[in-house]
């Protein structure tokens, strides 16, 4: 394939290490594409997209930008309709195809911990990638969803999102999650590194509950290093995952077609952040 220019965007970006994912993958697969991270802050996407030459081939996108971008795409895949956001952008041929590959990071991050059966879920955050959570705890056969956030005006669109699943979450304040006296299977945190710090809940609901904490720099986060369980995921996991499926998209324009080699492609990716 002739060279490409592909990057991650976002605001704040300088932390992101998906540029040393992407380079470790196009290595193993023999493309001398170019991956970089550029900051974009809400309100400027349109903007760079339109700027873009015949060059680029795909984007990934990070907060506030995934769901922002929606106006601007040609196309949506099932899962970025059913998450209402997009990670990922496959341009080709003028065309912008939009895709959640955080679903797949997120589910495949259990799995690899032997958590492939959720039943009752507490879900930290009510953003884009709060969202898919809720998607990726329905896909591990979730039954019961709770989410906790700063404000119950911010869960509108994650109960929009679980209504269309036959996942209709519980809604609770942060402050409030105390109250909930359900065994859980699964902490799922998308709040930002340092804002879980006072979340409060019942010893006995998650004593054996894994926790997965979407956050990664600096790492551990307050709620991850005061885990009481023995099992704790951290966000570099989730990354990884769903950058591969990210490739996936960038190569076949299919996020289910798996690469040549992916296996040694997973690992190089997985080096490259010292997994």
């Amino acid at each position: 394939m002739p060279v490409a220019r592909l990057a991650v965007l976002g605001s704040p970006i300088a932390h992101s290490v998906s540029p040393d994912l992407h380079r470790a993958a196009y290595a193993v697969l023999g493309l001398d594409w170019e991956y970089d991270a550029i900051q974009v802050k809400h309100g400027e996407l349109n903007g760079f997209i339109r700027s873009l030459d015949s060059s680029w081939r795909g984007l990934s996108l990070t907060m506030p930008l995934k769901v922002e971008v929606f106006p601007l795409l040609d196309d949506l895949s099932p899962l970025t309709r059913e998450t209402g956001s997009a990670n990922t952008v496959l341009i080709d041929d003028g065309r912008l195809a939009g895709f959640n590959t955080d679903v797949f990071g997120l589910t495949t991050g259990f799995e690899r911990h032997g958590r492939s059966r959720l039943d009752t879920v507490l879900i930290l955050g009510g953003g884009a990638t709060a969202a898919s959570a809720l998607v990726a705890a329905r896909r591990l056969g979730a039954q019961t969803a709770f989410v906790g956030v700063r404000s119950l005006e911010r869960a509108e669109r994650i109960v929009d999102v679980g209504r269309a699943l036959g996942l209709v979450p519980q809604v609770r304040r942060l402050d409030d999650l105390l109250e909930i006296d359900e065994p859980l299977d699964a902490v799922i945190s998308t709040l930002p590194n340092g804002a879980a710090v006072d979340v409060l809940l019942d010893p006995d609901t998650i004593r054996g509950a894994v926790l997965f904490d979407v956050a990664y720099s600096p790492w551990p986060t307050p709620l991850a290093a005061a885990w009481p369980g023995e099992v704790v995921i951290g966000g570099l996991e989730m990354l990884v995952f769903q950058a591969l499926q990210q490739v996936r998209v960038f190569v076949s324009g299919d996020p289910r077609t798996a690469l040549d080699h992916e296996d040694e492609v997973l690992a190089a990716m997985l080096a490259s952040v010292r997994l």
